[in-house]
């Protein structure tokens, strides 16, 4: 957590106080130091729920359930920021909040995914019959994570390229570095918290239905 919250104030100082600003997008631009990390970990997260929920279906063991649930709950709040983040950015540079590009519809499909995953799971069959239908919605939500990626190369997309600029200013790169690192930092420490509460969760569920 210190390190995270170090990584953070340092991410902040740099995005905002240090790095130039962009000269034809101006200010608005500095949301890309942002949107472009939240990405990165929503595509990761999916990937993370899909082996996580893999492991569970071939091993059934509760600890890659556990895992696979903690990620999806990280996950759809990160998919979330990416479109909010990805539509404040696009305001000032499309006239739009929203338009149905393909990389930002093939993200609205992994949010719907991840939500369709933790909606199984709250209201789904209990026990292993809504976790197995959970993990297959997981599994099929990871083959959306590298078309995201791969969008810009395989349709004709407004949304910018996934490679950095090769003119990319020193400042720039350096602070996009140091957001990656930093979110992925939290992502993890995040994720580990979760993961130790949702297995307490677990515990606590099945000495219930012992003692019932």
């Amino acid at each position: 957590m210190i390190v995270s919250a170090a990584l953070m104030a340092v991410t902040l100082y740099m995005v905002f106080m240090w790095v130039p600003t962009e000269q034809n997008l101006g200010v608005s631009q500095r949301i890309f130091y942002f949107h472009v990390p939240l990405g990165w970990i929503g595509m990761l997260s999916i990937v993370v729920v899909a082996v996580a929920s893999l492991m569970h279906l071939i091993t059934g063991k509760e600890k890659w359930d556990s895992l696979a649930y903690a990620t999806a709950e990280l996950g759809v709040i990160f998919a979330t920021l990416i479109l909010v983040t990805g539509a404040i950015w696009a305001r000032p540079v499309w006239g739009v909040w929203w338009t149905w590009d393909a990389k930002l519809t093939t993200t609205l499909v992994l949010w719907f995914i991840y939500v369709g995953y933790l909606m199984i799971r709250a209201h789904g069959p209990s026990g292993t019959q809504g976790k197995r239908y959970a993990s297959v919605i997981a599994l099929i939500g990871a083959i959306d994570s590298p078309i995201i990626y791969k969008a810009t190369d395989w349709w004709r997309t407004a949304h910018p390229e996934r490679n950095v600029p090769s003119d990319l200013a020193s400042e720039m790169l350096l602070t996009l570095l140091v957001a990656m690192v930093t979110f992925t930092v939290l992502y993890v420490y995040l994720l580990v918290e979760r993961y130790s509460l949702r297995k307490s969760e677990s515990d606590l569920d099945e000495l219930h239905q012992r003692t019932a």
